[in-house]
């Protein structure tokens, strides 16, 4: 490899997905001797990529398919993170791969100056999933909440109440990175260095509702809340939380957002996780498993509301795209003629009490918690960063949330069987690491 090429595995080019799965070891060793491939990579990523995702876990994958997932040396691995709720049928799902292709071969991208086909096929179907909300493409969860924190701010505005600037989110949510939504996601470290963050921004306690009755009031322009919070440990608000938020946003004439990025697209076992709240919602946002890992945001919002979006008062060059569209669409039939949000919910509940049966057995649990496949196991030690790295070695994905909080989030397509074979990996791990 030189600064100028960087050569991956010339002998990939002729070997097929099949090929690598039904290689013996030895001649998968042969095409990649001494993980050359993981070694080039991670020498050019060293040299030219910027170093924000720091130590990168030491696997490099070549293809996939459905729960598996392969390496450049012909390892195979059980997929149970899904890309961090992203894969949500299964990696190189026939029916979604068809679609990208049939769709890249005929148009990808014009722009939002004209009618896209399948964007407004997308729009019909989302508003059908979302009580008639409209929706508004773009390429992103951080997007869509942006998307939805300034239409917030647009439709007060608009009502003549520009003293409505205030956004109340609660501490340990994520719902972006970029500096515009970057206050409204409750964890302090990703704050570090980025002072000042645009004001308007009030954090409270998830599940206190003396918090929240102090917290919503005259200045409110919107409360953000995840139904289920993924990035701090899949932690639930509870439903007095929530419905209290309702009372006080109609009280105070805020709008109430429920960021659906992580939870939603089926995952819980309802297409929203709000849906297990019995809470309606004035705006939703959501991407991840909206398109299984084609970049794509929505956000949807009721009528009266997503009118505030005049001609020009907001937009995105590649949101609602010919490709993230087609991808999408093909990504909700699967989930809706694969009966995978049934899935969801009876594997999600099996893999749940496995979970449990080793938590008791082994002692190493102290809560399980979470709502169809979308489960936080918390360890009673601080070894889950542990456990996460030694469970990849033996073939197992999943991904630790700071020291003793473990993540899955699977795809909807994963099966018993597979639950099964997970939990083996998973106590062996840990038994591995004692």
């Amino acid at each position: 490899m030189t600064p100028e090429t960087l050569e991956i595995a010339p002998a990939l080019d002729a070997a097929t997905p099949a090929d690598l799965e039904q290689s013996e070891p030895d001649a998968a060793h042969h095409l990649h001797s001494k993980n050359s491939v993981l070694d080039d990579l991670a020498a050019a990523d060293a040299q030219f990529g910027l170093q924000n995702y720091g130590q990168r876990l030491p696997v490099a994958f070549s293809h996939g398919k459905g729960m598996e997932l392969w390496d450049f040396a012909g390892k195979r691995y059980l997929d149970f993170l899904a890309g961090i709720s992203v894969t949500q049928v299964g990696h190189a799902h026939p029916h979604v791969v068809e679609a990208i292709a049939s769709q890249a071969a005929r148009v990808m991208h014009v722009t939002n100056y004209y009618y896209i086909a399948p964007q407004v096929e997308l729009a019909r179907r989302l508003s059908n999933l979302s009580y008639g909300f409209r929706a508004f493409f773009c390429n992103s969860g951080a997007e869509a909440n942006e998307a939805a924190l300034k239409l917030a701010r647009k439709w007060h505005h608009d009502a003549g109440n520009d003293g409505k600037i205030e956004v109340v989110s609660v501490w340990k949510s994520f719902h972006g990175r970029t500096l515009g939504v970057l206050g409204a996601t409750g964890n302090a470290a990703y704050h570090k260095g980025f002072a000042p963050l645009p004001p308007g921004h009030v954090l409270i306690e998830l599940n206190d509702l003396a918090a929240l009755e102090n917290a919503i009031g005259e200045k409110t322009a919107a409360f953000l809340l995840e139904p289920i919070l993924g990035e701090s440990g899949i932690l639930l608000p509870s439903p007095e939380f929530v419905q209290k938020a309702r009372e006080l946003c109609d009280q105070f004439g805020a709008l109430l957002i429920f960021d659906e990025v992580q939870a939603g697209n089926g995952r819980t076992g309802k297409w929203w996780a709000h849906e297990w709240l019995g809470v309606r919602p004035d705006i939703i946002t959501t991407a991840k498993g909206l398109a299984n890992g084609v970049p794509i945001g929505a956000m949807l919002a009721r009528e009266d509301v997503a009118a505030a979006l005049t001609p020009g008062s907001h937009g995105t060059t590649f949101g609602g795209n010919f490709l993230a569209c087609a991808a999408a669409n093909a990504t909700l039939d699967v989930i809706e003629n694969e009966n995978l949000m049934e899935n969801a919910a009876t594997v999600g509940a099996y893999f749940a009490g496995k979970l449990r049966d080793w938590g008791e057995k082994s002692g190493a649990v102290t809560e399980i918690r979470g709502r169809g496949l979308m489960i936080g196991v918390e360890l009673h030690v601080p070894r889950a960063r542990e456990l996460m790295k030694k469970s990849l070695e033996n073939g197992l994905i999943f991904n630790a949330v700071g020291d003793s909080i473990l993540r899955f989030l699977p795809p909807l397509v994963v099966s018993q069987k597979q639950v099964d074979e997970a939990m083996t990996i998973l106590g062996r791990s840990w038994e591995e690491i004692q």
